[in-house]
């Protein structure tokens, strides 16, 4: 009856509940402005220069917004079949909406990159050009489905290479202008990202044994909460390191690796917790802590300089 009542509503009212239940555009854009601001403030960190204005960071954040549409998009496409059979509860499976209103959203906001693009510096165009061909890619499993899904490090790397190719995109609405040039020790900032990436997957697919859902793969799954759980400590552990060469590369090691390390203690706590005991609200609580993460690391990267900065 409720998926029934919701057919009736209009279009603008089913597509809010599809972004609060898919892509809550609110918290989304509050972690984006701050993964965009921070990008664009690190790349001129390590390279001495004066932060651009306002126009970058508009730039970057719209761009980024609309790349995280767009990859919830290619991701209803992609996961149709199994949300269909094992998911039905999900918004377009119950049909709240329909597949093709969600596709013509992403694709119709392509001009708008597009135009926000040229409108800042042409050459943007070319990053975004390579995250859209690997988002393709990746949408059709680099044309080997099953082989991919086979190895779940692969599958893994493969789509969080997108996280590095996006702070690249992002990064280089600094550093395109400045002399198309980024410099060196911006790898250090592109690796978090990955990582960071990983941290968040890896989170969000560990899950307590009675939770765990037929057709539902997650990492808990494949391997047991404790090697799950044991793994997301080590790529957290791994992102804090990262952030440590990104805080000595820009000079302000201690400002930028204090909160992160309180908040890598909060990490530990939470996953040898989800470790020992796993729960439905431990699985919820380390979700919610390696966004928590992510945010601080980003947060400490871009502006921990600036604050170290006033604060001399």
């Amino acid at each position: 009856m409720a998926a029934l009542d919701e057919q009736g509503l209009p279009l603008w009212k089913r597509l809010w509940i599809y972004q609060d239940e898919r892509i809550p555009l609110i918290k989304t854009s509050v972690l984006l402005c701050v993964f965009s601001a921070a990008s664009i403030n690190v790349s001129a960190f390590l390279a001495g220069r004066e932060l651009p204005g306002w126009s970058a960071y508009f730039t970057a954040f719209a761009i980024s917004l609309i790349l995280f549409i767009q990859l919830r998009a290619c991701d209803e496409y992609k996961d149709g079949p199994d949300d269909h059979r094992y998911r039905p509860e999900r918004p377009i499976p119950r049909g709240l909406v329909d597949l093709r209103t969600i596709l013509m959203i992403g694709a119709l906001l392509v001009p708008v990159a597009v135009v926000i693009s040229l409108a800042y510096y042409p050459p943007v165009l070319v990053l975004l050009a390579i995250i859209w061909l690997w988002l393709a890619l990746m949408t059709v499993e680099f044309f080997v489905p099953e082989w991919l899904k086979a190895r779940p490090w692969i599958y893994l790397v493969s789509h969080m290479a997108i996280m590095p190719l996006l702070d690249l995109l992002v990064t280089g609405v600094e550093w395109l202008p400045a002399g198309f040039t980024p410099e060196p020790a911006l790898a250090y900032f592109l690796i978090l990202s990955f990582i960071n990436g990983c941290v968040l997957e890896i989170g969000r697919k560990t899950w307590a044994p009675e939770n765990e859902r037929e057709g539902v793969e997650t990492y808990s799954g494949l391997w047991g909460v404790r090697k799950a759980a044991d793994t997301w400590l080590a790529t957290v552990t791994l992102s804090f390191v990262t952030l440590c060469a990104v805080g000595m590369s820009t000079g302000y090691t201690w400002s930028t690796t204090l909160p992160a390390a309180a908040m890598l203690a909060v990490c530990w706590y939470t996953g040898t917790t989800m470790r020992a005991a796993p729960t439905d609200k431990r699985q919820k609580q380390l979700d919610t802590v390696a966004g928590l993460w992510v945010f601080v690391c980003y947060t400490a990267a871009g502006f921990a300089p600036l604050v170290g900065g006033w604060l001399s």
